[in-house]
């Protein structure tokens, strides 16, 4: 009798599940501003490939690379997530941060000092206020994962303190902050895109530009355009696994843990692929640029103090637009001792 009684129940509960897939899409969109092959898109993948696998096929998400949702313009990503145009996003905070003020936590100058920092603030309160803050635009933000710090590279000379920027023209990302904090440490920034920013390059007309090592500058060859590289670590950009509330909603509880958990793990392994060759001891990645020529800088606490003081007062200012409380909440994970 109860083996029956539990047969029934297997099969009410799988039967279930099937009726509720019934009214899945063919196929779910997942936006990724970058190419599949950098470790960005790698990232996007994975997390695609474990929630086929785990709902048995039931949930299918196609990765759509290179802006292709958005048509080349990376800041109308959380748009189009919001609207339900795209159904899932490996996102930048930097893209999101003209929507979402308070994600320019992570463009703060010279304010995250480690990856371990990082950690304790987007696995801590920060993170889930930030989560939450998205939540209500409608998007819900499932896992953490990584671009990486945002390191300078330039053709024209060694920097180590902010008077070697002084008069370089650099290509920056479109967030006002970060024209900001160029400005302030005397550096002419230029807002482009890549595929423009490479001809500017060639041509000798922009100087220089700011990306993170593995994730970017590694994957496209950075040494072809620049000799010098400063290991500065002047801001990080975390990435965001998310899916549209209006995506998110017609899962059944099942599913929307599966998908969860994916989401972690691939932000777990992408994470990891970033930050390869970046962490002390191992620090192959920079050993890779100097085979590659490249002169790489890392400035000394007395030049790294020269930056923070620049950036002091961008720090100031922003922190009202991104809200106190969060940026307080930040200075306090960052502070804590790492227990684990």
């Amino acid at each position: 009798m109860k083996k029956s009684l539990f047969a029934l129940l297997a099969c009410l509960s799988v039967s279930s599940v099937a009726m509720a897939a019934t009214d899945y899409k063919p196929e779910y969109k997942m936006s990724v501003v970058v190419g599949s092959k950098l470790p960005w898109g790698e990232g996007a993948t994975k997390f695609t490939d474990l929630v086929r696998e785990r709902t048995n096929g039931r949930i299918n998400i196609k990765v759509y690379p290179s802006s292709a949702l958005v048509a080349g313009k990376q800041t109308n990503e959380f748009l189009i997530l919001r609207q339900g145009v795209a159904d899932f996003a490996l996102s930048s905070s930097i893209n999101w941060s003209s929507t979402v003020k308070e994600l320019n936590l992570f463009n703060l100058p010279f304010f995250f000092p480690d990856y371990a920092a990082l950690d304790r603030v987007t696995e801590g309160e920060a993170g889930e206020a930030l989560k939450k803050v998205i939540a209500k635009k409608g998007v819900e933000v499932l896992a953490w994962g990584e671009n990486g710090f945002r390191e300078l590279s330039n053709s024209v000379r060694p920097i180590a303190e902010p008077k070697d920027l002084k008069g370089l023209k650099i290509r920056v990302v479109g967030a006002p902050i970060f024209i900001e904090t160029m400005k302030a440490f005397g550096a002419n920034p230029v807002n482009m895109n890549w595929s423009e920013a490479k001809i500017a390059f060639q041509q000798g007309v922009v100087d220089g530009q700011e990306n993170p090592v593995v994730g970017i500058q590694i994957p496209v060859k950075i040494w072809e355009y620049h000799k010098y590289l400063t290991a500065w670590h002047y801001a990080i950009d975390p990435l965001m696994f998310a899916a549209s509330k209006k995506t998110w909603k017609t899962f059944t509880d099942e599913d929307r843990e599966i998908i969860s958990a994916a989401a972690k793990e691939a932000g777990i392994s992408q994470k990891a692929a970033v930050r390869k060759g970046l962490v002390a001891p191992d620090l192959s990645a920079f050993t890779l640029l100097e085979e590659k020529k490249m002169s790489v800088t890392i400035p000394n606490a007395e030049q790294r103090a020269k930056f923070v003081a620049l950036a002091a007062p961008i720090v100031k200012r922003w922190e009202g637009k991104i809200g106190k409380s969060l940026v307080d909440s930040a200075r306090k994970a960052i502070d804590a001792k790492d227990t684990k």
